[in-house]
Parts: structure tokens; sequence; C-alpha cells
């Protein structure tokens, strides 16, 4: 069997998630290159969109932002930001949001703002404002991820899995999640699923049916459930039906591979 890193096994679960004729939001990073990944493979009708309003884009190799002239080049159309989120996005056409994470909280919150309560008072309960106020990292920020988030169909998350990813709960909400569980998107009238799927490198979670926490569904190969749960910030619950991710096959690493090559 092919050697494969826990890098490639993230993408290549991350991109058998989305299938044959779907229409994907995509991030700029991990998101963009499992989504690539699987429209050049086992779903060549996949519809990528990327929030500088290209429709349909075909890259020949990852964008380097949402503004690469990739995009533009390759799309089938290219419209105005606001009609991407006011026609496309809010009304709910769009099947899948992918997004990558700053940090992650267990009810599928996501934070890209800004790290670590106001250093003027670490001692005291950090609130959103104190955070944003006098952090001590500010992040890229928000961008087109609230939306997304808040109005496609189901969102999707993939990001490397550790104890400052995964915390119990987020410095500063950038995109809602499921909130403080089951039952929080509906009551702000929130159109779309939410997050319905985290895929990490040590394996996939989901949201419990009854509460929305966050569960450990299933284990890339080769990875224990001590190794997920030392890597997660708070008690993580673990499925009484835990799978295994089938492991990359050579086609999905050739395909990847040759995609990573041309983007060097």
């Amino acid at each position: 069997m092919t050697e494969y890193t826990s890098d490639e096994m993230m993408s290549v679960a991350a991109a058998r998630a989305l299938g044959d004729g779907m229409s994907c939001f995509v991030g700029i990073g991990l998101p963009s290159t499992a989504a690539n990944l699987a429209r050049r493979g086992h779903a060549p009708n996949l519809t990528l969109i990327y929030e500088s309003g290209c429709l349909g884009a075909k890259p020949s190799r990852l964008p380097l932002s949402i503004g690469d002239g990739e995009l533009a080049d390759t799309a089938d159309a290219v419209v105005s930001v606001p009609e991407v989120f006011n026609y496309w996005l809010q009304p709910g056409r769009i099947d899948v949001g992918f997004l990558g994470a700053a940090q992650l909280d267990k009810f599928g919150n996501i934070n890209t703002t800004v790290i670590g309560p106001d250093s003027a008072d670490e001692s005291s309960a950090a609130t959103s404002t104190s955070n944003y106020a006098n952090p001590k990292v500010r992040l890229p920020g928000a961008g087109g991820a609230p939306e997304i988030a808040a109005s496609c169909r189901e969102v999707f998350v993939v990001l490397r899995q550790s104890t400052r990813t995964f915390v119990e709960k987020v410095d500063f909400v950038t995109s809602f999640g499921h909130g403080a569980g089951k039952g929080d998107r509906e009551r702000l009238g929130l159109p779309g699923a939410g997050p319905t799927l985290v895929v990490t490198d040590l394996g996939l979670m989901r949201p419990d049916p009854e509460t929305a926490e966050l569960t450990l569904t299933e284990l890339h190969p080769g990875v224990e459930v001590d190794q997920v749960v030392a890597a997660t910030g708070w008690k993580l619950k673990v499925a009484g039906d835990l799978g295994t991710t089938p492991a990359p096959t050579e086609a999905e690493l050739r395909i990847l591979r040759d995609l990573t090559r041309a983007s060097a």
C-alpha cells in the first residue's frame, strides 16, 4: 500500500464528503484542497463557488486567495460579490459550505477573528468584546464565513486537530455553528443545517442528533481513540459504532499530489 501523510488522509477524507453534482462554497486553504481534489476525482460535476464571484471555477492549481486570477480565468461565470451572497448564498441555493477555522468548539462554532482574553485582565472571564478589543492574536477575520455558516444547506469544517484548535468554548464566535446546543440555530432563524461534518487529521466528527455536540464517529487508519481525546479541549464523546476511515487509494493520492505539485 502506498504511504501517505496525516494531512493527505485528511484531504482525501474531506474530498470524499463532496458528492458529484453538488454546489460547494469554498474557503481558501485546506477546504480548497479538498474541494479541488473531489472535482478532479470522483466528483467531476462538483460546482466550486468562491466568494470573489467565481462560479464553477476549475483551477489548474490551488488558488492563493479568493482573488487569484486563476479562479476567474477558469470559471463558468464571474458575478459581483453582492450577487454571490444575495442571490446564490442567502436564499439557500448552495449545498455545502466548506470552511476552515482557527478555533472550533464542541458545538461547531468557529473563530477566525481573535485569540486570547484581554491582556489587561487575563484573570477575569473573557468576553467576546474584550477579546476583540485587545486580543493576544488578531486573525485574518470573518470574510464571508459567517454568511456561509448561516445559509448553506450544510457546512463541512476541515482543520488539523489539537487542544489549541479544538476548545471548550471559542474565544470569539466568528461563524455560528450550533450555538450552545440543539435548537439555537432555529431560534435565531438561520436557514442552513450548520456544521454536519468535521474532518481532521485524526478522524471525523458529527453532531449528536439529540444535543448537536460534536462526537467522534470515525478514526483514520492507525489512530487510537486516546490520541483524539488527548487532542481535544473538551470531554469528547465517542460514537458506540465508531468506524474507521478507508485509507486513501493510489488514484486519490496521485491526483492530490499532482495538484499540490502544480501549486508549488
